[in-house]
This record gives structure tokens, C-alpha cells and sequence, in this order.
């Protein structure tokens, strides 16, 4: 007689991707590569509302604060800021004038900016085949330290991805299932023997007007000496499935909440009651 159950199956204590904490930077003979995908980051910034609202409100205060320089605008401090929030990284170049004279700070993308492997070098590669190389001292490299790696910063929310992720993935999944329209609404049960087949057929006409403009109009329905349960609705799915989606919702929003450490009211979130968010 066979099981159907199985305790012979083996789990690991360890995640595989942490064996990356080992391998720390890989470099290809020129520069470093960073112990996570910067791209994913970036691509991450704008997956939930509650992960990429924190970093903007910091930024915005940083922006606002800060006393423009003759060789640092305010435009170019407000990238830098968002290159250390979002990335963990800041980079800052210096441009010189022909008689080696400052001449302005220019912000260099940190998705695309790598850490050379001889001291105090840097790259730019957003092309493999073209990456360029910058001065030797020309760059300042800002980070946020990590325990594993001196290379290259990492920013603090990267526990709260997952979060951020899962949020997403039910925004899709309920704007998915909306736009498919796939799913039954419900079942109009008619047993009235005092119903004509024209009557009938001009119910199920008016139920299928129903949809597009003017789909949430109401039906009348005139049924003389008809007997009380002769025409039943019977649901069979809600719009509102039930996949626990205010709960994902607001579950992910507070550890999104919790890792970026920025108040609620500063994110334009609405209380649920009235002594909500200390107000």
C-alpha cells in the first residue's frame, strides 16, 4: 500500500544564493561586478507604490535642504541622492577645465558606473564593447556599507524586496484577472412554469445588453401570479476572488513601511479610522 505522504525529503539550512556571499565581487580582468544586480534594483524601484514613494520623500527633503555650489547644481545632488537610495552607490566626477581647474561635479549613473580592479579606478559600462574608462582619481565613490563585501555599498530595504515583489505580483494577478473577463458571474435560475419562452428570451437579450456602456443598469422583470422563489441568481464567483488581496496588500505595505522608516503621512496614506496614523 502506497503513502501519499513523504517525510523523506530533504530541505537545506542554508539558501543556495547565499553561497554568493563567498564569491563576494566577481571581476572580469578589469572591473569589479556588484554582489547584485543593479538593473533588478532599478527595475524594483517602481514595483510597488510603498517601496518607491520612501525613496522619492527622502529625496525630495535631501533636494530641498541642499544649498546649490558653483560646481554642484541641485539637479545634479538630486540624482546623486537617488543613486545612493536606490542603489546603495553615489558616484561624483569631477570635470576639469584644460588648466586642470575644477570645473563642475557631474553625477555618473551608478547602474552603469564599476568599481576598477587597480585602486582608484572606475568604469562606465553601459556597453560591454564600449565601456570607458574614467581618470584616475576623477570619481568619488559614496556607499553603504556591507557586511560582506568593501567593494561596492548595498541599500537597507533589499530584506523588504520580497515584500515589494509579492505586492506587485497581486496588483498584476487582480488587474490580470479583470482584464480577462473569463471568469462566471453568476447563474440566472428560473423555474416559473407562468414565464412564456418569450419572456425568457427577452431576459437573456437584456442580460447580454449588459455588457459594455451601461452595464450596470437594472433589470425588470414582470411575473403575474409567479411563485416567490421562480427566479433565483445564483453567484458562482466574485470580482473580489478570494485570494486575500487587501491582506497581501496591506501586510507588504507595512513591512515596506517598516524598512524604509518614513512616516505614513508623508506617503499619502489614508487612515482606516479616525484616531488612525496619530492624527
Amino acid at each position: 500500500m502506497r503513502s501519499s505522504l513523504n517525510f523523506s525529503s530533504s530541505c537545506a539550512s542554508t539558501p543556495k544564493r547565499e553561497i554568493l556571499d563567498y564569491i563576494e565581487c566577481t571581476t572580469n580582468g578589469k572591473w569589479y561586478e556588484p554582489p547584485i544586480s543593479f538593473d533588478g534594483l532599478a527595475h524594483s524601484v517602481r514595483a510597488a507604490v510603498h517601496h518607491g514613494s520612501p525613496m522619492y520623500v527622502k529625496r525630495n527633503i535631501l533636494a530641498s535642504t541642499f544649498i546649490p555650489h558653483p560646481l554642484l547644481s541641485q539637479q545634479e545632488f538630486s540624482r546623486y541622492a537617488l543613486d545612493y537610495l536606490v542603489f546603495g552607490n553615489a558616484f561624483l566626477e569631477v570635470r576639469k577645465n584644460r588648466i586642470g581647474e575644477p570645473l563642475r561635479l557631474q553625477c555618473s549613473p551608478a547602474k552603469y558606473t564599476r568599481r576598477g580592479v587597480v585602486p582608484d579606478t572606475y568604469w562606465f559600462v553601459q556597453d560591454w564593447k564600449e565601456p570607458h574608462q574614467f581618470a584616475p582619481g576623477s570619481l568619488f565613490h559614496l556607499i553603504e556599507p556591507d557586511i560582506n563585501q568593501e567593494l561596492y555599498g548595498l541599500p537597507e530595504y533589499l530584506s523588504a524586496l520580497n515584500s515589494a515583489w509579492l505586492n506587485e505580483a497581486a496588483t498584476l494577478f487582480r488587474r490580470k484577472y479583470y482584464q480577462n473577463g473569463a471568469y462566471a458571474g453568476y447563474i440566472l435560475y428560473m423555474t416559473d412554469a407562468a414565464q412564456s419562452t418569450s419572456d425568457v428570451d427577452r431576459m437573456r437579450q437584456a442580460m447580454r445588453d449588459t455588457k459594455g456602456l451601461g452595464n450596470f443598469r437594472n433589470l425588470f422583470m414582470y411575473a403575474p401570479n409567479g411563485k416567490p422563489d421562480g427566479i433565483k441568481i445564483l453567484p458562482l464567483s466574485e470580482a473580489a476572488s478570494k485570494d486575500d488581496f487587501f491582506n497581501i496588500k496591506n501586510a507588504t505595505r507595512d513591512d515596506l513601511l517598516s524598512a524604509h522608516r518614513v512616516p505614513p503621512q508623508m506617503m499619502g496614506i489614508i487612515p482606516n479610522n479616525t484616531g488612525g496614523l496619530g492624527m
